[in-house]
């Protein structure tokens, strides 16, 4: 996408998130575990993956938060399958577009591994679209192409935008609280871990207490 077909902030945006990568021609992969946990798990970007760089389309950048490997390791190991669901209003504002997004996700999966699925808000706040969170849109539309329905689906991430999303779109949110989260929002998460690998224990974990992990 050049720079002269980024959106811009003239109105409300109806057209829906980007998605990466292209849909498989055989239609959605749905998730199918026999085990406990969910049926995929969702991630937000920037704070809770990576470090958060402000309006980052610099792939050099791009550096992982603690534990990020370990956590995505085991739930790939579980057969569970791992999204990203990001806002990034910088294309709205005209800082980078769609090819400064997508070589950051490149280089999040050569650092982090494959994930299933990329469901990217390119919108502005003003925008007033239904995607951007705490929006469900990115939730709703990573799950569509999952082929699996929000409430079997986890939401993990660092603020209280992702928790909301999580919550209108009907799937579980898992917060882990970074220095930028705000007291009010680590109070209010319906759960929350310290860490990335004990949020994906906790999301592994049989009802009851048992753990498969």
């Amino acid at each position: 996408m050049t720079e002269a077909t980024t959106p811009t902030l003239s109105g409300p945006r109806t057209d829906g998130p980007w998605l990466f990568p292209p849909a498989a021609p055989d239609g959605p992969a749905a998730a199918r575990r026999a085990g406990p946990g969910p049926a995929a798990v969702l991630f937000d970007r920037d704070g809770t993956l990576i470090e958060d760089v402000p309006y980052n389309a610099d792939p050099a950048l791009v550096t992982p938060r603690p534990h990020a490997r370990a956590a995505l390791g085991l739930l790939r190991a579980h057969g569970v399958p791992v999204g990203v669901i990001s806002n990034q209003s910088g294309v709205a504002r005209g800082r980078f577009g769609r090819p400064g997004v997508e070589a950051v996700r490149r280089r999040v999966e050569e650092l982090l591994g494959p994930f299933s699925v990329w469901a990217v808000c390119p919108h502005a706040a003003e925008h007033g679209c239904g995607c951007r969170k705490p929006a469900p849109g990115l939730v709703r539309a990573a799950c569509a192409r999952l082929g699996v329905a929000p409430g079997l689906v986890a939401v993990v991430g660092d603020i209280g935008t992702d928790m909301a999303a999580a919550r209108a779109a009907g799937a579980r949110g898992v917060l882990v609280p970074t220095p930028v989260t705000r007291r009010a929002e680590t109070a209010a998460a319906p759960e929350s871990a310290p860490d990335l690998l004990a949020a994906a224990r906790l999301l592994l974990r049989a009802p009851g207490g048992g753990g498969t992990a």
